[in-house]
């Protein structure tokens, strides 16, 4: 049953956002736009009045966090090895790389409520606050080494992804939560009322844009490294993160919110990120259909070990 009420609607909004677009009643401009209110207004709000809303309780001192973390670090190292034994080409290496490790916030954040409930959201929020701007370093740092368009314009590149870090909207609503968590702990009445209402927006719209910006016009050409890519993310991912947390002996809530992450699809974003760094578009789009199509599976398995 758990199966079914956590994972059946995120599934229904992603196919229903397809089928939309499929349908010709939503376009591009539409899915730039609710993507950009959803970064930037809609999910930083309902991570800060998420973990804002309550006092942290984490019951493995944050041991989860680094291990989370020194497994995504490990699988990007295993991607650049299977990257330079395959060999993969180098329009392609950063593409690859990206769908590794790179996960999707949105649909983590949906599978989360459903299951765990607001003390995994607290958690799921701490966590992506830490990874997020190491993702990010890892990803552009890749895709500049094997930048095959103007390697002189790599400084203002690095300048640039250094600028974003520090005002990622995500991040800035994290840390604004954690330190609101600390020092206050509640919102008054019609604040949390408010925020609620905003915050219930920002799934649906977000699942909706998902299916829409799925294409599967180019999977065919690049089934091989997309499904290998999809490997990396959805299986050796939680793997290697099942063997850290055992190693620092996480346990609980804690547990169960990490290996949910390592199971998640990777991000959208990684087609972004390939087309201003002159990497393969068309295989982070077959990544991103490929992982997002296969990662029911794993989420599936989290979520029955989590049981």
């Amino acid at each position: 049953m758990i199966l079914l009420n956590a994972l059946f609607p995120v599934l229904a909004l992603i196919a229903f956002g397809a089928a939309v677009k499929q349908w010709r009643i939503t376009d591009e401009v539409f899915l730039r736009t609710s993507d950009r209110l959803v970064y930037y207004v809609f999910f930083p709000l309902m991570l800060f009045w998420k973990i804002g809303s309550a006092p942290l309780y984490i019951d493995d001192g944050w041991r989860f966090l680094v291990a989370s973390a020194l497994a995504v670090l490990t699988v990007c190292g295993l991607s650049l090895l299977y990257i330079r034994m395959r060999p993969v080409a180098a329009y392609q290496a950063g593409s690859f790389n990206q769908g590794c490790y790179r996960f999707n916030t949105y649909i983590g954040m949906a599978v989360l409520i459903n299951a765990f409930g607001e003390a995994g959201v607290q958690l799921y929020g701490i966590l992506i606050g830490l990874v997020i701007p190491m993702i990010n370093i890892l990803c552009v740092s890749v895709l500049i080494w094997y930048d095959t368009g103007d390697s002189g314009a790599n400084g203002g590149r690095l300048a640039t992804t250094a600028r974003s870090l520090l005002a990622n909207p995500l991040i800035l609503a994290c840390v604004a939560g954690i330190v609101y968590s600390r020092l206050v702990g509640t919102f008054p009445t019609p604040v949390d009322n408010t925020l609620k209402l905003m915050s219930q927006v920002t799934l649906p719209l977000a699942l909706f844009s998902v299916g829409g910006s799925l294409t599967f016009a180019n999977l065919r050409a690049n089934m091989g490294l997309a499904l290998a890519s999809a490997v990396f993310k959805l299986a050796v991912l939680p793997l290697v993160g099942l063997g850290f947390l055992w190693l620092f002996g996480v346990g609980g809530l804690a547990w169960k919110v990490s290996m949910l992450f390592f199971a998640l699809p990777t991000s959208t974003a990684i087609y972004i990120l390939s087309s201003q760094l002159h990497s393969d578009t068309e295989l982070a789009s077959a990544v991103i259909v490929m992982s997002t199509l296969l990662s029911f599976g794993s989420m599936a398995l989290v979520l029955l070990a989590a049981a």
